[in-house]
């Protein structure tokens, strides 16, 4: 979470902390920085852990001192994580991690970006330990030589995984969510 409080530009409003047990909040500016950094918080916690997230569109008030949040938009968030609770115990949706809700009219569609989430998930979740490395290394601004270099296999090995395992579409899609308002 430090990572990602400490980033210029990943479009926080509010800092990630924790509020309760193993639950965090966070307000960023759009919808695709909070989707940008549920990738990133994903793959920091491999290969020790997984994360589930509910990203909500709507407003929400900062209840006290500590960052807590209530409001349409937080509901939104609880709405979404739940929805992610009950469908990874599903063998097609096993994967998903991630969902979004929105809670008001003027945000962007639930539908399509939950389409491309389940995508994401789905290819994230299918990947290795080696796979998880390199796409993160990837999003890091790594390139596949450096890469190479750090996994000691050769740069067509990288060039190869990135193609084969799907690394070169999630780092599209991540582009592209990137760029929901």
């Amino acid at each position: 979470m430090d990572a990602v409080n400490d980033d210029p530009t990943s479009g926080l409003v509010d800092p990630l902390r924790i509020t309760v047990g193993d639950e965090f909040q966070g307000r960023f500016e759009t919808v695709g920085q909070a989707l940008a950094a549920t990738l990133r918080l994903r793959l920091a916690l491999f290969p020790d852990g997984d994360i589930r997230f509910g990203v909500g569109w709507g407003t929400t008030t900062v209840l006290d001192d500590e960052g807590t949040q209530d409001g349409p938009g937080w509901w939104a968030a609880r709405e979404a994580i739940d929805w992610v609770k009950t469908a990874e115990k599903d063998s097609p949706t096993e994967r998903v991690r991630t969902a979004y809700r929105n809670a008001e009219d003027d945000g962007p569609g639930a539908p399509e970006v939950n389409a491309a989430l389940l995508c994401r998930d789905h290819l994230v979740g299918s990947l290795d330990e080696r796979g998880r490395r390199i796409l993160s290394g990837m999003l890091d601004g790594q390139s596949q030589a450096e890469i190479a270099a750090s996994e000691r296999v050769s740069p067509s090995a990288i060039s190869q995984r990135v193609r084969r395992d799907g690394i070169a579409l999630i780092l599209r899609a991540h582009e592209e969510l990137g760029r929901v308002r």
